[in-house]
């Protein structure tokens, strides 16, 4: 019982994460449907020099040091999405024209790249 005064106290303040209704490539940008009735468009070129992978964005020590590898020159088979698998209920996985594939993109980070920079 103690936990459901604690959910029921926090309800007010919870938000439900958001989920994508629907995804298309439209052209050169993914568009997205959430199911809060907001729209995002993501140029391609954006979301792939966005990936959050450890290759591409690096990885962060206990002491949050950044270290990267060498960057690697982009072509233009690096911004053509060739699909997008869902992982679980939180994120996608996009595989791009050469090949690479590690950056999970949780539906938060996509939200936050869509925004206007």
């Amino acid at each position: 019982m103690h936990f459901r005064r604690i959910a029921e106290h926090l309800a007010p303040f919870y938000s439900p994460p958001v989920r994508p209704e629907n995804l298309q490539q439209i052209g050169e940008e993914l568009a997205i449907k959430w199911d809060d009735g907001g729209e995002s468009f993501i140029p391609l070129e954006k979301m792939r020099r966005a990936c959050p992978c450890a290759g591409c964005a690096g990885e962060k020590d206990i002491m949050g040091n950044v270290y990267r590898g060498s960057e690697k020159p982009l072509s233009p088979a690096s911004f053509r999405l060739v699909r997008l698998a869902h992982v679980g209920g939180y994120a996608l996985q996009p595989v791009w024209g050469d090949g690479h594939s590690t950056g999970l993109f949780s539906f938060d980070y996509l939200r936050k790249i869509a925004e206007p920079t």
